[in-house]
């Protein structure tokens, strides 16, 4: 069956007639009158109809639109969460991410300034940081996000690069994988959902099913070519609360430990002393 690429004024009437067939039933729905003889038969074949006829003309099988619509529903609402194996499954263990690891996030005060300094297994990581805007929002304690992805999803180029565990005994893979772009992408789509989240009270009291589904499909655009692409929206969903869970905490005690465990695809943090 050939795929149309654009409708046609065909496809449009038939659309328009099935909106009107589907009117009919609602029409009838509410008078009661399905109960009325063979009305309701009568209603579902006249839509049947018009539904066979517009998927015809756009070269689209009812099939293959089933298959695709359940392949969409399960991706960002399964039956049963089953985790992937870790995308560096296969890669020398040496240049894996961590499995377990913990990591102090804590504010110090640096000549009237506010700086969030990051320690794992007591030797200071990374840069420290400040929120980089005219607004103080506390965009600095935004790598819990990054550490979130790494529990969940087994991704992070950004925490590729802070470790010191990118795949260099896999050029290609480190180069596309673990490279530069990578890292800006993951920031990208990082600063992105912040942008959302503000508006959305940081998702404070969501829960699995409340994110925005497109929020999410946007992220898998922005990840398109890269190996979090694989992951299926409702991991998405998941490394984000968990990321924002640990945020909102930072953002009200002002430092914590991450407790990062890719085993059980868990984010938590606890305080600091």
């Amino acid at each position: 069956m050939p795929h149309q690429d654009a409708p046609n004024a065909a496809f449009e009437r038939t659309l328009l007639q099935l909106a009107s067939e589907v009117g009919v039933l609602l029409a009838d729905q509410h008078e009661e009158r399905l109960g009325q003889g063979d009305l309701l038969a009568d209603r579902l074949r006249s839509i049947t109809r018009s539904l066979v006829e517009a998927a015809t003309e756009a070269g689209v099988t009812l099939e293959a639109a089933a298959v695709k619509n359940l392949e969409k529903i399960f991706d960002r609402w399964p039956h049963e969460r089953i985790y992937p194996v870790p995308l560096d499954a296969q890669s020398d263990p040496a240049e894996q991410l961590p499995r377990d690891l913990y990591v102090d996030i804590f504010e110090r005060d640096v000549r009237e300034r506010k700086f969030v300094y990051q320690r794992c297994n007591g030797i200071n990581i990374g840069d420290r940081l400040t929120d980089n805007a005219m607004l103080q929002d506390d965009y600095r304690f935004h790598d819990v996000f990054h550490y979130a992805y790494v529990a969940v999803l087994g991704w992070s180029p950004v925490v590729r690069a802070l470790l010191r565990v990118k795949r260099k005994s896999a050029p290609k893979v480190d180069e596309a994988q673990d490279g530069a772009r990578a890292i800006l992408i993951e920031e990208g789509i990082t600063t992105w959902i912040f942008g959302q989240a503000v508006d959305l009270e940081l998702f404070a009291g969501a829960r699995p099913g409340d994110i925005p589904f497109d929020l999410l499909k946007h992220v898998r655009q922005f990840a398109a070519g890269y190996e979090a692409e694989r992951c299926p929206l409702w991991m998405w969903e998941e490394a984000i609360l968990q990321g924002y869970a640990a945020f909102r905490f930072l953002r009200e005690h002002r430092r914590g430990r991450i407790h990062i465990d890719m085993v059980n695809h868990r984010l938590s943090i606890e305080h600091l002393l």
